[in-house]
Order: C-alpha cells, then structure tokens, then sequence
C-alpha cells in the first residue's frame, strides 16, 4: 500500500511545555493514567466538543471515511486493531464524511480516507490514502512523541470485547496478502486469478481482485502528480486513466468516474475498450451500490449505445 502527503509530526513546533506529573498522582510512576473514554468512537457534531475534551488526556485519531471508499473502510479497519495492539494509547475516531459533512468541513477533511489527529483540541495533520501497518505504526510512534512532549499523556482501556472481530481468513485471501506485504501486486492479482478462474461466479473475488489491481497501480505513485499529467495530457489514454485511480485514492469518486467516462467517449477502438474495462472495475472498487456508480453505468450505456 501507499501512503500520500504523510506529513512529519516530529517537525511540528511544540504548543506547550509538558505538564508535571505531581508525585503520587497517576502516571507518576511511568504508566500512563487511564482516562474514562471509550476506545473507539463515531465522531459526529453531537460529540465533537467531547472528543476535542478527550483530547486534552489522550490522543485522538480521527480517520475521515465514507461507506462508498473501501479503502478508507480498510484504513480505519487497520486504525482500530492499532488501538488495540497499542493498549489504549490513542483513541480513535471514525467520521463517516457523508454523514456529518459540517465535521468534515470543520476538520478540513477534502479527501477520503484522511488521518488527522487531535492533541488538546487542535488538530494535527497526518496522511491521505493507504498505508501498510508499519507505516501507520511509525506515524503513529511520531504522534504520541509528540503528544507527550505536549502533556497529552492518557490512554484509554482497552477491554478484551473491544479488539474487533477478525473475519476468518481464506486460503485465497491470505496468499494474496502475504503477496501485498511483500510488495508483489503482480503476484496478488495471479493469486485472485486464478481463484476467479475456479469459481467465475464468485463476485466478492472479482472485487478483490479489482481493489489489489488499483492499488497496484497506485503503489509508491503521488495521486496530485497523476491528476496533474492527466490534465496536461488529456490525449493520452494511459495517463488519463491514472487521474481516474489517483481521484479514486483521494476519495473523489465522481471525478474519478468522470475522468474514465470522458476517455471513453473522446476515443475510439481498443482505447476505448480499455478505458471500458477501468470503468467496470472501478464500479467493483466503488460497489455497485453507490449512487454514482447507478448514475456512471447509465453515461456508459448512453455513450456505448
């Protein structure tokens, strides 16, 4: 996976000197106090000031997501077995970017998935896009360096029932994983493949199968750099169809979807079947259910037919 505009929370300026622990007060010993807050919370207006109040104890990461993203699905799926593996350390907040657009905008969300953290009410830029775990473990090791040099010091509890239950792993699913983690892509696809090949009725591996092929495509790629050649180069078929990925990676799907429908219908031939066949498998990456997905399939009837 790849991380986009990760910022270097060690170059921040400090906000204040830390906070003396009193002797005898918790943490005085080295173990961080405990703060009464749940390990995982939905952000939304209603208790927005509450996570800010929750912030001024502990860290709080806010990960900006929608429904129709599975990849900002998958980041704050990453995120809050994080929390857990790091016993507390931070909070983490889920905002559905859909469903509270004023906190989104209050957070400068432009993108999903966006990850942002929140020390003592203020918000604190971190990344856009994907990230293997041990880039969000070093990001997040950044992040309470600096929240501690801030005072910011708390965790919360973490209670067994808290860990998120892990679906069962297929043989299929682990092979193609174990293949991205060594950064073979090429060897994810082969693995979905060939499975999609022994059982061609099977939609759910199309669509993982889909997913891995962007982000391939997408790996150690800057998505603003994409976007810019795309719009010099509107001619060019290839790099037009990596603005699509690159909208895709920074959450704007209609963009996304409007980049590969105009490559088909300013070309022609084998050039429009391939931006075809992107636009299908963006639907997958998408999910049929999305409603710019419904509008995008009627354009590319209109345009075909």
């Amino acid at each position: 996976m790849s991380m986009f505009g990760a910022v270097d929370l060690s170059a921040l300026a400090q906000r204040q000197e830390p906070a003396a622990t009193a002797p005898g007060a918790p943490g005085a010993d080295g173990e961080a106090p405990v703060y009464p807050a749940p390990l995982v919370v939905d952000l939304t207006a209603e208790n927005l000031r509450d996570v800010a109040q929750v912030s001024t104890e502990v860290p709080v990461v806010v990960v900006a997501l929608s429904p129709r993203s599975q990849v900002s699905v998958d980041v704050a799926a990453q995120l809050a077995r994080l929390a857990v593996d790091m016993g507390g350390r931070f909070e983490l907040a889920r905002l559905d970017a859909d469903a509270a657009p004023q906190v989104a905008q209050a957070l400068q969300v432009t993108a999903v998935p966006t990850v942002l953290a929140l020390l003592a009410g203020q918000p604190v830029p971190m990344f856009q896009g994907a990230a293997a775990d041990e880039q969000l473990r070093q990001l997040l090791d950044q992040l309470l360096e600096l929240a501690a040099a801030n005072g910011v010091r708390g965790r919360v509890a973490v209670d067994a029932d808290q860990a998120p239950a892990e679906p069962e792993e297929t043989e299929v699913e682990r092979a193609a994983r174990e293949a991205m983690e060594r950064g073979d892509y090429a060897a994810a696809i082969e693995v979905y493949d060939h499975a999609v090949a022994q059982n061609p009725g099977d939609e759910t591996l199309k669509v993982a199968r889909s997913q891995v092929r962007v982000l391939a495509r997408m790996d150690g790629k800057d998505p603003r750099a994409l976007l810019a050649a795309a719009d010099a180069a509107p001619e060019d078929v290839e790099a037009a169809l990596a603005g699509a990925d690159a909208a895709l990676a920074l959450g704007d799907i209609d963009a996304a979807l409007g980049r590969a429908l105009e490559v088909v219908r300013s070309h022609t031939g084998e050039e429009r079947e391939r931006a075809r066949l992107r636009l299908l498998e963006l639907f997958d990456v998408i999910g049929a259910s999305a409603p710019e997905v419904a509008r995008a399939r009627r354009q590319l009837a209109t345009l075909l037919f």
